[in-house]
């Protein structure tokens, strides 16, 4: 990966520092109902006060698609974002022209200001050069903080980035160094694991880690996908057949690199999906008819343990089961308590990310343990997919 700037190369004393944050937070009647964006640029915004920057930070809410939606407004966040910083931060109703620049010539040294949604501009979306001139006209300096946006060639992740001089954020830094660390450059060898629902999500993400790892962990319902296209019976279970000529294709790239592919060899099975239904443990090749595939089995459990303790590099993307209702969350659980033990020992770099992803580690009381989580979904994705991002390339020097 190539260098890029961090904050500390930078020099923002009494600098006005654009800084693009992810504030596009879930929210339910006007509340708030999960904080980790706002936290995620908090460190970053303290560090440049610190220095002396005054802060005016950048985001977008929802998908307003160039128009003015009053109910996507970012001035519910910025008490938000001042709770969790410490003070107070001031808002401005629009993020470019006339309404823009009398707020930030407000500002003094040690002062946040928040801009009102970016993508009440069409420009926003569509990178437009003028668009990230006059929010360039807005700073002296740009940070990218925004990790989750970095896969999308927009005028505050992209185009912004060569019209200032630019650095990453603390939080894209540390999203950057777990990543090459990852996969990059990692400490050998190296285990994935891909879960969820279907093969044709991510195939992308399958043909790039076949050349990359040197274990190669499939679960969920892409499981079934790769069983049976090696003639195991999934009975009702989640399963694109028509898939089955691109998992054999899979499979024989990822022979021919010497990836080892681990599918699972029991598997909880179940009439119906449902709390409380009644399951059994089978062999993978003695799913009958009316069954559908839920979980991985104990002795998948065993074999993916042993595999994560060979391990000195995990990534992790996807849960093993239908983790949301139990019995079926035991797989996932039981390998991510896993995977965190060995990452406690300081045996395994665990990196994992991704909506689903991040759910299940919580669930399974995993997730702190890792050495990251990304808060990222696309961007995660795209770069497990061997991708270049362009508001990560828009930093390199």
């Amino acid at each position: 990966m190539a260098r890029f700037r961090r904050i500390t190369d930078l020099d923002v004393k009494a600098k006005r520092v654009l800084v693009r944050a992810d504030l596009n937070v879930p929210m339910q009647d006007g509340k708030i109902t999960d904080d980790t964006r706002i936290r995620a640029v908090v460190p970053t915004i303290e560090a440049l006060l610190n220095k002396g920057a005054k802060v005016i930070v950048l985001s977008h809410f929802d998908r307003p698609k160039g128009k003015v939606v009053p109910a996507m407004s970012l001035k519910p966040l910025a008490p938000a974002l001042a709770a969790t910083l410490g003070k107070l931060v001031s808002f401005a109703e629009d993020c470019i022209g006339d309404v823009a620049a009398a707020a930030v010539a407000n500002l003094q040294p040690g002062d946040v200001l928040l801009l009102e949604n970016l993508r009440f501009h069409a420009g926003e979306e569509k990178n437009d050069p003028a668009f990230a001139a006059a929010l360039a006209a807005l700073g002296d300096i740009y940070v990218s903080d925004a990790f989750s946006c970095a896969h999308r060639a927009h005028a505050s992740t992209e185009a912004i980035a060569h019209l200032l001089p630019s650095a990453a954020g603390l939080s894209m830094e540390a999203e950057l160094n777990a990543l090459e660390n990852a996969l990059g450059n990692p400490m050998r060898p190296v285990a994935a694991v891909v879960g969820g629902a279907k093969v044709s999500t991510k195939l992308d993400v399958l043909t790039n880690l076949v050349a990359k790892v040197d274990d190669l962990i499939i679960g969920g319902g892409m499981a079934n996908t790769f069983l049976a296209a090696k003639g195991v019976h999934v009975g009702k279970s989640l399963c694109e057949h028509d898939l089955a000529d691109t998992a054999r294709d899979i499979l024989k790239r990822a022979a021919a690199a010497g990836c080892r592919v681990h599918l699972p060899s029991d598997v909880v099975v179940a009439k119906e999906f449902k709390a409380g239904a009644e399951s059994r443990t089978v062999r993978a090749d003695l799913v009958a008819a009316d069954e559908l595939i839920l979980d991985v089995g104990p002795a998948s459990v065993a074999d993916l343990s042993a595999v994560l303790s060979r391990a000195k590099t995990l990534i992790w993307n996807g849960p093993l089961g239908a983790f949301e209702i139990a019995p079926f969350d035991a797989g996932t659980v039981a390998l991510a308590q896993e995977a965190a033990a060995l990452t406690r020992a300081g045996k395994l770099l665990s990196v994992a990310g991704g909506g689903d992803t991040v759910a299940a580690l919580h669930h399974a009381g995993a997730a702190d343990a890792f050495t990251h989580i990304s808060t990222a979904g696309g961007a995660f994705l795209e770069w497990m997919e061997g991708k270049e991002l362009p508001g990560v390339a828009a930093l390199e020097k």
